[in-house]
């Protein structure tokens, strides 16, 4: 199936903004990978208020990018093209979600797939009753339920969740957007994300607190929709939304960035954020969480260094000389760049639809 070129629709949470979601980045990434190798996508996103006043990405070159209105337009306006394409892919955390796959899935004449950007939060969710944007009878529907968790979780996905064929399929980064810059560091640990309140206790003892310990030092956090109560140290630079197109810069300028994980992920394991494939791409170092799996990713010590203490980060920024922290990113650059960029994670996708009816599922 994929010696020719593919005609691929998406049906995504976001491509035009990257606003407070990590959705937009992901499929940025994977499709111009995609395009790269020659495939035509169109995504189909919801018209929805909040990113169209956050838009980051209006005319992406790569694809051809349409808005609807309400799901009911799936079937009256574009139809066609859905019916015309190889494969179609709808994300999680879709509006209306059980309905487009319901809608869908009669309208598909070729390969159907799911893809979970979410897939802990989505487990968490249908084990308890909730079908917020996929019902637990839909799982079955997809020829290839892709999920950016890897591990034991697709295992789960078959045997509780009854998936036809759960794939792994994470994260990556655009490489050709993410590289050295060659400013000089101006921040000693840097942070980037949306704030999230299973997060923000890790950020605050992790950053905050080492903040206070090394008044000396300079920390930044970038990030929308933080409470104005939190009482940030002097030493500590806010930001508010960070666009993409800001994100190499941003990393080039730290000497190390933190990268925080949410409960669910930690819990699930196998769960790499972009981030740490972002800042290694762009020569930053990363401090980490530890989690299940991560070595899988990156050799602690070697192309990572893992905290869970506040002295932790200390020793790391106070104890790590200039020539060791340029062997930890030089490690972290070749390994991301070999395995972990949009084209890569192109041919992984491409890989796995050409297996779909062979037994057994791909290599997680």
């Amino acid at each position: 199936m994929t010696a020719r070129s593919l005609d691929i629709l998406i049906l995504g949470l976001s491509l035009s903004s990257s606003w407070g979601n990590g959705h937009a980045t992901t499929f940025r990434a994977l499709m111009r990978g995609l395009h790269g190798l020659g495939h035509r996508l169109t995504f189909l996103e919801r018209d929805v208020p909040w990113y169209a006043r956050h838009r980051d990405l209006k005319e992406p070159g790569f694809c051809d990018l349409i808005f609807y209105d309400k799901v009911q337009d799936l079937d009256t306006v574009h139809a066609d093209r859905i019916r015309r394409a190889d494969v179609v892919i709808v994300g999680s955390f879709v509006p209306d979600g059980v309905a487009v796959i319901a809608t869908v899935a009669t309208l598909s004449t070729g390969l159907f797939c799911f893809y979970d950007i979410d897939t802990p939060v989505t487990l968490a969710k249908l084990s308890c009753g909730a079908d917020e944007y996929i019902a637990r009878r839909q799982l079955r529907l997809f020829d290839v339920y892709f999920s950016f968790t890897g591990g034991p979780t697709l295992k789960r996905l078959q045997d509780e969740f009854h998936a036809r064929r759960a794939e792994p399929l994470y994260c990556s980064v655009d490489e050709t957007r993410y590289a050295p810059t060659g400013e000089a560091p101006c921040w000693d640990l840097g942070y980037l994300g949306t704030y999230s309140p299973d997060r923000q206790p890790a950020l605050e003892r992790l950053l905050i607190e080492v903040a206070q310990r090394l008044p000396e030092r300079r920390f930044v956090v970038a990030g929308a929709q933080y409470p104005a109560t939190i009482r940030w140290p002097e030493n500590i630079e806010r930001m508010d939304h960070l666009p993409p197109s800001q994100h190499a810069s941003f990393y080039s300028r730290q000497r190390f960035t933190l990268n925080l994980t949410r409960a669910d992920m930690v819990a699930a394991g196998w769960s790499p954020s972009v981030r740490l494939f972002e800042a290694a791409a762009c020569g930053c170092p990363a401090i980490s969480d530890p989690w299940r799996g991560l070595e899988d990713f990156f050799t602690p010590g070697e192309a990572i260094q893992l905290a869970t203490t506040a002295e932790d980060v200390c020793a790391i920024l106070t104890e790590t000389g200039e020539p060791r922290r340029q062997e930890i990113t030089n490690r972290a650059r070749r390994l991301v760049l070999d395995r972990h960029t949009g084209t890569a994670r192109a041919r992984e996708f491409l890989h796995c639809l050409s297996r779909v009816d062979v037994a057994g599922p791909c290599a997680a």
